[in-house]
C-alpha cells in the first residue's frame, strides 16, 4: 500500500479529467474546439491538462510502476510543453489526447486508489468539497 499523500494527487488528476470531458463534450472536432467560446473552453482543458501532468510527478514512483502501461513521462512532459511553450501548443494534438488518452489514465487512475493506504474518513472529506464535486461516482 502507498502513501495517503498520493490520494489528493489521483484525486485532482480524476477531476481535471471529468471538467475537460464536459469542457469538450459539445465539440466534434478540434477546430471547433479551438476557436468556439472565445477559446474559453480550449483553454480551460490545457490549464487542466497541465494540472494533471503536474500532479502525476508528485505520485510515488513505486505506484508508477506498477502501471507500466501509462506513459508517465509523456504525461508529464506534455505539462512542460503547454507551460512553456503556449503559443505553440498545437490543437491537433490536445484534441488528440482528450480524445484518445484520458479514458485509459481515469481507469489506471482509479486502479491507482486500491493501492493507496488512506481513511474512508480522508476520502469523504475531500469529496464534500465543491472541488472535487465531479468525482461523485467515488462516495
Amino acid at each position: 500500500m502507498y502513501s495517503e499523500n498520493n490520494l489528493i494527487y489521483v484525486l485532482t488528476m480524476l477531476e481535471a479529467i471529468e471538467k475537460i470531458k464536459i469542457y469538450c463534450e459539445e465539440f466534434d472536432n478540434p477546430d471547433d474546439f479551438l476557436w468556439s467560446n472565445q477559446q474559453l473552453n480550449f483553454n480551460d482543458s490545457v490549464n487542466l491538462l497541465i494540472a494533471v501532468g503536474e500532479e502525476s510527478k508528485k505520485i510515488e514512483e513505486g505506484l508508477k510502476q506498477e502501471f507500466p502501461e501509462m506513459k508517465w513521462k509523456a504525461i508529464a512532459g506534455i505539462r512542460d510543453k503547454l507551460s512553456h511553450d503556449y503559443r505553440g501548443v498545437d490543437p491537433n494534438i490536445v484534441w488528440s489526447v482528450i480524445n484518445n488518452d484520458l479514458e485509459s489514465l481515469k481507469e489506471t487512475l482509479m486502479k491507482m486508489l486500491l493501492r493507496i493506504k488512506y481513511e474512508k474518513k480522508s476520502l469523504e472529506e475531500v469529496l464534500n468539497t465543491p472541488y472535487y464535486s465531479h468525482l461523485h461516482y467515488l462516495k
